[in-house]
């Protein structure tokens, strides 16, 4: 048989031979034919996929019930600590809001017998008004009341910081007056803790009266305590059942005062520092503040710095722990527990006889330092001897550089758009404008509205000349009615001089309202010698601006964080975790040394001493950011870089501060005055706080009363947040073709006009364009658009410039008068600006 006729191998297909679907026939396996041809065999990835995903499922479940549950026995022991043996008395101010109610009856039935607890009249804050400590055995609660001083703003608000609660005191009818709407005005800005509402006064009413009373005045209160509770105090038995309200009620939690340990001085002795020799030192020197109260908050650290609201931060030396003054008594003291409890009952680490124990002395290695500036080396900026290497270097950039004539300052990048002239005279390189530009422009403002009232002014003599027996007449009738005296009266409570610079301030806002940033070209200057300091931009948003050029003197003195965001997370997360020190509710005293003795003649005087620890870096000055809404009671304007007073958490200080648009991008609009429909960023020089802090803005008043201006929160600390000051210049087409036009009144001579040549134009309505050439010697120039001009139109040229706050910080602040109602000025509209 020949080999061509043997049998052929069949083919046999591979891995990557095609298979289609089956048709789907509509007999489908069931789940259970699938088992039963699997006899229990259950693919290994499938069986881990799905493990993996329901145990993944189980433990986020059971994580967030953790935390849940973390989270409520965090807040239930807060509250189960506060007023009682392991936390620090409840400490309540009773504050009035009203001129026609008195606090201090408030205060009377809460002492009284028939409430079942026991007063410690010596035990409450020495020097103040019906301060006392109140220990229910009943509600096994310790509390001190204190009644600050209303008419003294600082002092109200110094204590509502670190109150747990606060008490109301409300009118029977109308509630609170204007002062009581200012101070809840306040008190909401910087944050409200627990609260409860009081009137007084009911139970004199008529039965039938005293249901329509409580109605209308929780409609009133409805508004601003939309879930508070009202309770009429007129008895004793009411008295009671605010107590027990007070000691069961939820704590609001306040950030700014949580993590920092704070407290109230309730004694306070000092001792003046000796000389060498060891006789004291004269009166005006400084000496050891020595201050005892409950630390609240967190746990305080003898190495850290105290700040003392309106006194400014000092170190401590050490802290003692003396008996607990307020002790809670049962009615079977065999029954308290030993360890903590007693431990507490008797200051800590003080014995049984009630000695004196020194808890902790500070370290002179790990004591945090008072400085709070840098400190700036003169020299530090003067060039030292070359290296080869880098004179090389310099001499290959001087010849691949073109030679230009610049201002004074000016970078490498702001010169590209400034054109080269060598007819440029020498001394322009040399001539500095004034600093503010701002005091430049408004007193052009000023002379254009002078002219205005001088003008108006003659017009009005001129007219009086010729109707002299009319106006006689006039004023026999005026005199005949008796209107004279009530005018006259009127007047004299007017102050002149405030009513013409209010005027002033107005007559400037409105003007920037109407002609946003808008500036005269000067006629004896050059533009270019006014206006040197400031560059034009291609494009606001996208054009680059180096944060870190031409930087003031003033920046040398200040700190910076490389990340600001991340600093203050880790060291709240550290202040957070700390377990050493005094702790939450010991009662301490703490050796505060150089401290001047205004603050020992302040607390005897009846005001609170308040001191909080302050975080690591919040001694040091840097540049911080407020964002800031303008309160509706405000209506006069605030102008950019005024003096202001600022309370920013427990600091008080007064500044000068720049206003800025709040936006995202890298660069921000300055404002000249405060926007009163859009939130504001004030830049000020202060020390670091980390947020959050409530932020109160008040503006000081000739006759020493501060107004509340604006309200916020603080928002970062950023040196290098780039503000920038804009100025537009106004031209007005003379000749105009299809897309070219001559402008007129921008500029005035030649030279500025090839100055500013690069920078870009724009009109009104909407059109762009760029300088051409120049006509002529008076300031005459070509300009082409994109499209038309309208005869109507107006060019205008944008330039900018980077501005910094004043460095005006006083943490020094006086305190203010008393607060009266004013009358509110006229609106805008009303004012006539001709």
């Amino acid at each position: 048989m020949a080999a061509g006729d043997e049998q052929q191998q069949a083919h046999r297909p591979g891995a990557y031979k095609q298979k289609n679907k089956q048709h789907k026939h509509g007999k489908h396996r069931t789940k259970g034919e699938i088992g039963r041809e699997n006899k229990g065999r259950v693919a290994v990835m499938a069986l881990t996929k799905k493990q993996r995903r329901e145990i993944r499922k189980m433990d986020r479940r059971n994580k967030a019930n953790q935390l849940r549950r973390n989270k409520k026995d965090l807040v239930l022991t807060e509250k189960r600590k506060l007023g009682s043996r392991d936390g620090p008395p409840h400490l309540v101010a009773v504050i009035a809001l009203h001129a026609g109610v008195d606090a201090g009856s408030v205060t009377k039935i809460l002492r009284g017998e028939g409430v079942g607890g026991v007063v410690h009249e010596d035990q409450g804050v020495i020097g103040a008004k019906d301060s006392f400590g109140l220990v229910l055995p009943r509600f096994k609660q310790r509390l001190i009341f204190y009644r600050p001083d209303t008419a003294d703003l600082h002092s109200l608000l110094d204590v509502a910081k670190i109150a747990d609660s606060l008490v109301f005191v409300l009118e029977s009818t109308e509630g609170w007056d204007s002062y009581g709407e200012y101070c809840l005005s306040c008190l909401f800005a910087q944050g409200l803790p627990s609260h409860a509402l009081v009137c007084q006064g009911v139970a004199d009413l008529a039965v039938k009266k005293r249901t329509e009373s409580r109605r209308v005045l929780s409609r009133l209160v409805e508004s601003h305590f939309p879930d508070a509770r009202l309770f009429p105090v007129d008895g004793e038995q009411d008295a009671t059942l605010l107590l027990r309200h007070l000691s069961a009620q939820k704590q609001r939690r306040l950030g700014f005062r949580s993590r920092r340990s704070h407290l109230l001085a309730q004694r306070a002795t000092y001792i003046p520092n000796t000389s060498q020799n060891g006789t004291e030192g004269p009166a005006t020197g400084l000496g050891t503040l020595c201050v005892s109260g409950y630390i609240r908050g967190s746990p305080l650290q003898v190495n850290r710095l105290v700040h003392i609201t309106g006194h400014g931060d000092f170190q401590l030396s050490q802290i003692d722990a003396p008996a607990d003054p307020l002790p809670i008594v049962t009615a079977a003291p065999h029954l308290v527990k030993p360890g903590r409890d007693v431990e507490m009952m008797h200051g800590g680490d003080g014995d049984m006889n009630g000695d004196v124990r020194v808890l902790m002395k500070a370290d002179p290695e790990k004591r945090e330092s008072l400085q709070a500036e840098a400190e700036v080396d003169p020299m530090d900026g003067e060039q030292t001897w070359p290296t080869e290497a880098e004179l090389e270097e310099a001499e290959e950039a001087r010849k691949k550089r073109r030679v230009m004539k610049v201002p004074k300052g000016t970078s490498d990048y702001q010169a590209t758009w400034i054109i080269d002239d060598a007819e440029q005279e020498e001394d322009d390189n040399d001539i500095d404008s004034c600093d503010d530009d701002d005091d430049d422009e408004d007193g052009m403002i000023e002379d254009e509205m002078d002219g205005d009232n001088e003008s108006q002014d003659a017009g009005s003599e001129y007219a009086s000349e010729g109707d002299d027996g009319e106006e006689e007449e006039e004023e026999e009738e005026i005199s005949s009615t008796g209107r004279t005296g009530a005018d006259q009266k009127y007047d004299e409570g007017m102050d002149e001089a405030e009513e013409g610079e209010g005027l002033r301030r107005y007559r400037e806002a409105r003007a920037n309202e109407l002609f946003p940033d808008e500036v005269d070209t000067p006629l004896d200057v050059p533009a270019k010698t006014r206006f040197q300091k400031y560059r034009g931009l291609k494009s606001f948003r996208s054009s680059p601006w180096d944060p870190l050029e031409n930087l003031p003197t003033d920046y040398s003195r200040i700190y910076q964080f490389q990340n600001f965001e991340r600093m203050r997370r880790r060291i709240l997360a550290d202040a957070a975790s700390e377990e050493e020190g005094a702790m939450e509710g010991w009662y301490v005293t703490l050796h505060i040394v150089d401290v001047p003795p205004s603050v020992m003649e302040s607390f005897q005087t009846g005001k609170p001493l308040v001191l909080v620890s302050l975080l690591p870096h919040e001694q040091k000055m840097s540049v911080m950011h407020l964002l800031v809404r303008q309160h509706p009671s405000n209506t006069e304007p605030v102008k950019s870089k005024e003096d202001l007073v600022f309370q920013c958490g427990f600091r008080r200080f007064r500044a000068s501060a720049i206003f800025s648009q709040h936006t995202s991008a890298d660069k921000h609009k300055m404002e000249r005055f405060l926007r009163p429909d859009a939130p504001t960023v004030m830049s000020v020089y202060a020390p670091i706080t980390f947020p959050t802090a409530g932020v109160l803005v008040f503006k000081q008043r000739d006759n020493g009363m501060q107004d509340l201006v604006a309200t916020g929160t603080l928002l970062s600390c950023d040196p290098q947040r780039v503000v920038l000051k804009r100025i537009v210049l106004s031209g007005h087409p003379f000749k105009i073709n299809r897309r070219s036009a001559v402008v007129r009144y921008m500029f005035f001579n030649r030279d500025d006009i090839l100055w500013f040549k690069p920078v870009e134009l724009r009109t009104k309505w909407g059109r762009r364009g760029h300088l051409k050439e120049a006509l002529g010697t008076h300031g005459h120039m070509k300009c082409v658009f994109d499209n038309q001009l309208r005869s109507q139109d107006t060019v205008l040229m944008n330039l900018y410039k980077r501005v910094y706050p004043h460095w005006t910080y006083d943490p020094y602040v006086p305190a203010p008068l008393h607060w009266v109602k004013r009358e509110p000025p006229p609106a805008l509209c009303d004012i006539d600006m001709e």
